[in-house]
């Protein structure tokens, strides 16, 4: 509090005091302790209200310890019972939450990881995949600015995702491995790694590539061998030895039947392996009748181009060239679809014959793009000639219906640069994405799509898409969802299926240890997303003849159920809408292949670098007791004292307002009582 501030209340302390002894203390009245009651009752409702006019603030200082964090993530992949570690981790866990003297130190919090990190004690042992790398990113995020030694239960196999070696780095705390497993080195045989196209087409041959690997010290002879259901396709003698222990097989299989094919490929075990699942891999090719060729016409070079081939040709079942609005004349009949990028007046025979064949097509407009030829050519839709560019940024459309697509955040993706004016269609259409700017909707379209004559067309106004495969990557760490999404646009324009209120996105097969997600869209009469139907998907084992039904759950703009839980096997399902005798049916297989139970031992030296490089330690899950007394000895981990001041004003403090009306309502009681009013 301020010297002035003090200063004013001493002045209204005598100001209260003196309005209190004039009204009671005059020559006319005699001192009397009523009086002397009263003036006290006066000089309090003054002061009082004098106080809040002047409205002085008091710090007030609250101290509080805090204890250090312990955080506990447990892998909760099926390796772990695999490598019959499950136990001793449950044993570990319950002499840690039983352990008097680290709750004492330590606010304990407990997390399981296997695809991604779970707030949880609850262990299952059920996850299929492991990422260690996602778990201390996600960490990093929850205990930045804190002190949080950090013990990592696992057996260091990670599955899939950054080596976590390397992204631990960012995270600042102390880590404590737990090894689950041993260092005993076992004679094992495995296919290490198998590289094979997920489509092939009729009547050629696909490649596989094969990486088989031996562990142990005498020289062995085993056999490779690939099978079609009963028949044997491929078969090749191998030999290892110590020295000469790994070995890359590259062949060639016939494609001869359309539809999924199952292989499965065997390296013959030893009789004396501990684990022979690591053995064998299951896997499916999908043999399609035709490339569909896809042409980009362009004039002039851009990156939009290249990015455009890439992200088409991620489905093996595209291929794409990239000719100029000349070269094209020749080969149009050699495509299913033509992409125009930024056309001009060079591109007026080819929109002549596109015309006369009325085939799809997908016009990109840029700046370079002339938009008096394109108003001239196109019937369908006009664009206002401004001279002027701006930089949209993009909005998805949740009621678009021809196809199911997945938000990949576009509102974070970098602006298009497109030519500024006002874009008018003269049919019917239906927006994708809608141009934003400053966050504020334009209601015009970005990405549109429309069909007429039994034609389609979608029409993108802006250009720099490569910025956007970037931004994906950076935010996914993939470029998968913004290669899904450009390849689902050119499925649609490349056929010419009727529309439908029921659309449903999954996969021909699936692999054991991926998440098997099958998503649908459900649209109204007037072809609106409908949130409020219930979409059911009845599934029958093909094998077994079993049925199950499971509920689609709507998430964001579509409708989701995940079927990881199903056993391998053929497959096929209904989906079917509750209020409406709408239904849609498929097929799919889910190979038999466990990730986790390819390992063999925990990895030791991974996990016994990780702590040294984070100042921690390493331990086998046998000797927690050395754990418990490192951390109850370490002295960087004791609890912090502190202080937080907070200014409170005078007027926040209620009791006054309870004084002021106190003395005031007595005073007037008093009064009253002695006949004085």
């Amino acid at each position: 509090m301020s010297s002035e501030t003090l200063l004013y209340i001493m002045l209204a302390g005598i100001i209260a005091l003196g309005l209190a002894l004039f009204q009671y203390f005059t020559k006319k009245q005699r001192l009397s302790k009523l009086n002397m009651l009263f003036s006290f009752l006066r000089f309090l409702s003054v002061f009082a209200v004098l106080l809040l006019i002047i409205n002085p603030s008091f710090d007030q200082i609250k101290i509080a310890v805090e204890k250090p964090n312990l955080v506990v993530a447990i892998d909760n992949s099926s390796s772990i019972i695999h490598l019959k570690q499950d136990k001793s981790v449950l044993e570990f866990i319950e002499n840690i939450k039983n352990n008097n003297a680290i709750k004492n130190k330590f606010n304990i919090n407990y997390y399981t990881f296997g695809e991604s990190l779970n707030a949880s004690d609850s262990i299952t042992f059920l996850d299929k995949q492991t990422n260690i790398s996602k778990a201390f990113t996600q960490l990093n995020q929850i205990y930045k600015q804190t002190t949080s030694p950090t013990l990592l239960v696992t057996d260091g196999n990670q599955t899939f995702g950054n080596d976590y070696q390397f992204s631990s780095n960012s995270y600042k705390q102390p880590i404590y491995s737990i090894i689950l497993g041993d260092t005993i080195t076992y004679t094992d045989l495995k296919i290490q790694q198998f590289n094979v196209n997920k489509y092939a087409y009729l009547k050629n041959k696909f490649p596989i590539e094969a990486i088989l690997v031996y562990n142990g010290n005498s020289t062995i002879s085993s056999k490779f061998v690939v099978k079609n259901g009963n028949t044997t396709v491929y078969s090749k003698a191998i030999n290892f030895s110590k020295n000469d222990n790994s070995k890359l097989i590259n062949f060639t299989l016939p494609a001869n039947k359309v539809g999924v094919n199952n292989y499965k490929a065997t390296l013959v075990p030893l009789e004396s392996e501990k684990n022979k699942i690591n053995n064998t891999k299951n896997f499916a090719v999908e043999v399609i009748n035709q490339k569909t060729k896809i042409a980009i016409v362009s004039n002039f070079s851009h990156p939009d181009l290249g990015v455009l081939k890439k992200s088409i040709e991620s489905n093996e079942q595209r291929s794409v060239f990239i000719l100029n609005s000349k070269n094209i004349i020749n080969q149009i009949n050699d495509f299913q679809l033509i992409i125009l990028y930024q056309p001009n007046n060079k591109f007026n025979d080819l929109y002549s014959i596109l015309e006369s064949q009325n085939k799809n097509r997908f016009v990109i407009v840029g700046t370079k793009t002339s938009l008096g030829f394109l108003n001239s050519v196109s019937n369908n839709y006009s664009h206002a000639i401004t001279n002027q560019t701006e930089n949209y940024l993009a909005e998805l459309n949740i009621n678009y219906s021809p196809f199911v697509i997945d938000n990949l955040d576009f509102e974070s993706f970098p602006p298009l640069l497109s030519n500024y004016g006002e874009v008018k269609f003269n049919i019917p259409f239906q927006s994708i994405l809608s141009k934003t700017v400053n966050g504020v909707s334009t209601n015009q379209s970005l990405l549109a799509t429309f069909e007429t004559n039994g034609r389609r067309e979608a029409v993108l106004f802006g250009e720099n898409l490569w910025q956007w495969r970037a931004q994906s990557y950076l935010n996914e760490k993939s470029f998968n969802g913004f290669d899904n999404f450009i390849g689902k646009l050119i499925q649609y324009l490349a056929s010419n299926k009727q529309k439908n209120r029921l659309n449903l996105d999954y996969e021909s097969f699936y692999d054991g240890s991926g998440n098997i997600i099958i998503k649908a869209e459900f649209f109204d009469k007037n072809y609106v997303f409908d949130t409020r139907e219930a979409l059911n998907i009845t599934i029958t084992d093909k094998v077994s003849k079993a049925l199950k039904t499971f509920p689609l759950i709507l998430k964001n703009n579509n409708y989701q159920v995940d079927l990881s839980s199903l056993p391998p096997s053929e497959y096929s399902f209904v989906v079917k809408t509750s209020k409406e005798n709408i239904s849609k049916s498929g097929n799919f297989q889910i190979l038999e292949y466990n990730v986790e139970q390819q390992f063999l031992n925990a990895n030791v030296t991974k996990l016994q670098q990780l702590a040294s490089n984070s100042s921690g330690f390493s331990y086998f899950i046998d000797n927690t007791q050395d754990l418990v007394n490192s951390l109850l000895t370490d002295n960087r981990y004791v609890p912090i004292q502190k202080s937080s001041k907070n200014t409170i004003p005078l007027i926040d403090w209620k009791y006054l307002l309870a004084i002021i009306a106190f003395s005031l309502g007595f005073e007037w009681f008093l009064r009253k009582y002695n006949g004085l009013i």
